[in-house]
This record gives structure tokens, C-alpha cells and sequence, in this order.
């Protein structure tokens, strides 16, 4: 579901400009208007409901990097309905995704027992996870009115960062949703505590905060690169967070958590695969040379020809106006 969200979303994005409206990258919502987007958006929050549920009963170093196939589907879903172009070694990259998730699942930790939401809030109250959430939010506004404006439209890190790191606390409080929802259905009613709303109003900010900037880079960059970019960083950012916050590490052997290394690097590999051979000439001499070779690409990048279109497209409503 997730993986046909980002080309239904990038669809809607696209046909919003091609009918004069404001790009998202541009800071315009005229893809609200889209019904497409809305379409992706739906398709999101049934992919994200299927999450909620995973995440309630599983920590989110099992559930979050299982997020491989979301990238591995994009992939194959952009170049069937957007005409983006997929390697032949991006075969390859969906393979060690496969391999990753497989890995990943036969060494997957056991969820730590909660037995009320006022634990999960005793756990996002600890010092080392406080800390944690000042750096992510100062980080996220440096980069909101720092980076952005400046690079956002060249460097597909900028939006991602933002989306990703946010993310990371979106799931956090998720989670403690998903914790307290399950403990409601076993007879203890968890849903009406203070700590649980706190939970819905945080998880809500977070949302629209990426929901915004993830537009953003769908309007600007390949879908491939962003949603193959944003599974590492949102990854990463998660991982360290749940480490921290529900120590998901804490009462693992060294041999589980080695392989669940393993398996992350695993899907980072096949996702780098996907996304690093997509400009890359065919064959797989080529594709290997691509992942090898630090020179940037001399073709003109997509973003920029999007771009420009974002550039025609405004100018056409001056002249109308």
C-alpha cells in the first residue's frame, strides 16, 4: 500500500502542475484540489493503519526497516505507471531486500511487556530520550529555515532529513497508541488517559509536518531516489530512537542483534542498488561502475527539468492574473 501511495501521490503531484496549479515544491497546495492525490493519500493511510497495527504488537527494529519492500514496490510500480527507468542491477537490489527482510524476520526481538500507557510516558520522560528530542527538533528547525530554502530544491537530503527525523517520533508516539489500543481490547481501558492524547495530538503535528515536506520532495526529485533516500534516514533515525526510548537491544543476545545488523545493511545495500543505478547506462558493467565511481553524473538531473516546468507553470499564472 505504501509503495503505490508515493507514485499515486507523485501522479496527483504531477497532473496538479500540468494544469497550472502551484507546485508543492514552490510551497503551493493546489494538489489538494487533485483527486489522484488524494487517491495516494487513502492508499497511504491504509498502508500506515497496517503499520499501527504491526507496531503494537512488535518493536520498531522489526517493523521499520520491513519497510524494504515499500521501496522494492515503488520501484517497480514508477516504472510501470510513471515511465521512470529501472537498472537491471535494481533486480539485484530487490533481491537483497528480499534476502534483508527474510534475514531480518528470523532474528526479529521480542516485544519488551507494557502493561499500562503511564510506562510508555515513563520511558519518552527519560532524560537520554529527552535529549534526544531537543536534537531532533532543533535540528529539524535549522534545516526548516535554514537548509531549506537554500538547498531544498537541489538536495533531496534537506526534505528527507526533516521527514525522517520527525518521523522517528512519530512512530515513537504510535506506538504508545497502538500499546494503549491493545491493552483497551484486553479489558484495561488505556485510550482516555491523558498520556494517550498527548500521543494522538503529537502523532498528529508530526504527520502533517511530513506529509508537507514529503510532497515537497515527491514534487522535486525521482520517486525512486526519495523514497529509497527516506527509507535510510527514517531507518536509522527510528532504530535510535526505539533503542533509546523502549530498548529494543537491552535484553537481546549478541548473536540476534549481529544478525539484525547484518540484515539492516542487508536492505540499506539492496535499497543503494535501486536508487544509485537509476542514471546509470545499461548493462551491469555500467550499473557497477555508477555504484563505484564518486563523480557526479553529467546528464541534467530530473528534478531540474520538474523544475522548470514548476517555473513555466507560474509564469503562466502571473499572465493570467
Amino acid at each position: 500500500f505504501i509503495g503505490a501511495s508515493f507514485i499515486i501521490k507523485k501522479k496527483g503531484l504531477l497532473m496538479s502542475v500540468e494544469k497550472g496549479g502551484s507546485s508543492a515544491s514552490a510551497g503551493g497546495f493546489s494538489y489538494l484540489r487533485q483527486p489522484v492525490w488524494w487517491l495516494g493519500m487513502l492508499t497511504m493511510i491504509g498502508g500506515e493503519s497496517a503499520n499501527f497495527i504491526a507496531y503494537a504488537y512488535a518493536p520498531a527494529i522489526l517493523v521499520t526497516p520491513l519497510g524494504a519492500a515499500t521501496i522494492a514496490a515503488s520501484a517497480v510500480f514508477a516504472r510501470f505507471f510513471l515511465g521512470e527507468d529501472m537498472h537491471i542491477c535494481g533486480i539485484a537490489g530487490i533481491l537483497l531486500c528480499t534476502v534483508g527482510t527474510v534475514v531480518l524476520v528470523r532474528f526479529a526481538p521480542e516485544e519488551a511487556p507494557v502493561t499500562s500507557v503511564e510506562e510508555v510516558w515513563s520511558m519518552a520522560m527519560q532524560p537520554v530520550f529527552r535529549a534526544y528530542v531537543c536534537f531532533v527538533l532543533s535540528f529539524t528547525l535549522a534545516l526548516v529555515y535554514g537548509a531549506a530554502p537554500k538547498y531544498g530544491k537541489t538536495h533531496v537530503v534537506v526534505y528527507v532529513a526533516i521527514c525522517s527525523m520527525i518521523g522517528s517520533l512519530s512512530v515513537m508516539a504510535l506506538r504508545g497508541i497502538g500499546i494503549a489500543a491493545k491493552l483497551t481490547m484486553r479489558g484495561s481501558d488505556q485510550l482516555r488517559k491523558r498520556e494517550t492524547l498527548f500521543f494522538i495530538l503529537w502523532v498528529g503535528c508530526c504527520i502533517a509536518t511530513q506529509m508537507n515536506y514529503l510532497n515537497k520532495a515527491l514534487d522535486t526529485f525521482n520517486t525512486t531516489m526519495v523514497s529509497s533516500v527516506y527509507y535510510v534516514f527514517f531507518t536509522v533515525c527510528t532504530v535510535t530512537a526505539s533503542m533509546i526510548m523502549y530498548k529494543d537491544w537491552e535484553n537481546q543476545t549478541p548473536g540476534s542483534i549481529f544478525w539484525q545488523v547484518v540484515a539492516l545493511l542487508v536492505n540499506v545495500a539492496g535499497v543503494h542498488i535501486l536508487s544509485g543505478t537509476r542514471d546509470s547506462a545499461p548493462g551491469c558493467r555500467a550499473g557497477l561502475r555508477a555504484l563505484l565511481s564518486r563523480r557526479k553524473s553529467e546528464e541534467k538531473p530530473e528534478y531540474t527539468h520538474l523544475c522548470a516546468c514548476d517555473d513555466d507553470a507560474e509564469q503562466q499564472q502571473q499572465q493570467q492574473q
